[in-house]
């Protein structure tokens, strides 16, 4: 019986680069995504083309309604559930000093970054909890940011919301111990998407000058690659882990 793995976010950028890798190693993927089918039907083409089943589930995790309808329609289709990926995130509208940024975009930013990944992790991991097992090896894995420890002082609502990722995945590490169901977080450093291309010039430029200590954009397959291993039971005992990504960015040197 293969497993399932449930991927936010998943059609585009890093978390396309994680649905490509574990449909590397073996997994059926439902993807969710805000886009219309239509929009992502090439990428879910791909996908499948690496042997997988693959649904796409429109919908926005920021909406309950929403978040229960993908888990719904996941379970539909597969009949259970073994990995979450809280992956899917936005930037800030406008990145603005904190002297001066407004609420509306802070809880829209907050809403969509943090309290829709902590809500269907609930939905998910009661689910996972019913399954006792029953389908395998079972984690949650949520997608930060070195921004949840790097402060952003002209985007910090983004700031905010991977640190309470950072919370979050402490808080459900410790909840669902007792149920052997590790919990995870992945810390991209300078991953380059779409959502990075508005400031590649600038990146490039940092690369360059030594701010990271490997000195080249971190890609989505790098993000993927972590991943995999902890999907696929390679850290059965390291639940609360965080394992950063980022080339070495936040390293301390003197």
């Amino acid at each position: 019986m293969k497993k399932v793995a449930l991927i936010t976010g998943g059609s585009r950028g890093i978390g396309l680069g994680i649905a490509t890798e574990l449909a590397k190693a073996g997994f059926h993927l439902a993807v969710n995504g805000v886009r219309e089918e239509t929009a992502v039907s090439e990428v879910l083409t791909e996908l499948r083309r690496l042997g997988t089943d693959v649904i796409y589930l429109q919908g926005d995790i920021s909406s309950k309604t929403n978040r229960q309808k993908i888990v719904e329609e996941t379970l539909n289709c597969f009949g259970h559930i073994n990995v979450l990926v809280n992956n899917a995130g936005i930037a800030p509208r406008e990145r603005m000093d904190i002297l001066e940024a407004g609420e509306e975009s802070f809880e829209h930013l907050l809403k969509v970054n943090l309290q829709g990944p902590y809500f269907l992790t609930q939905l998910v991991a009661n689910q996972m909890i019913k399954q006792n097992h029953q389908y395998g090896f079972c984690c949650i894995i949520n997608i930060s940011s070195v921004s949840a420890t790097v402060a952003s002082v002209n985007r910090g609502d983004y700031c905010i919301s991977k640190a309470g990722i950072a919370m979050a995945t402490r808080l459900w590490a410790s909840r669902l111990g007792e149920y052997d169901i590790p919990v995870y977080e992945i810390r991209p450093g300078v991953i380059r998407t779409d959502m990075t291309s508005a400031v590649a010039e600038k990146y490039d430029r940092l690369f360059k000058e030594g701010m990271a200590l490997q000195r080249r954009w971190g890609t989505p397959e790098d993000v993927g690659k972590a991943v995999a291993a902890m999907a696929t039971g390679f850290m059965p005992y390291s639940t609360g882990q965080v394992v950063l990504v980022d080339g070495g960015m936040t390293v301390q040197q003197l």
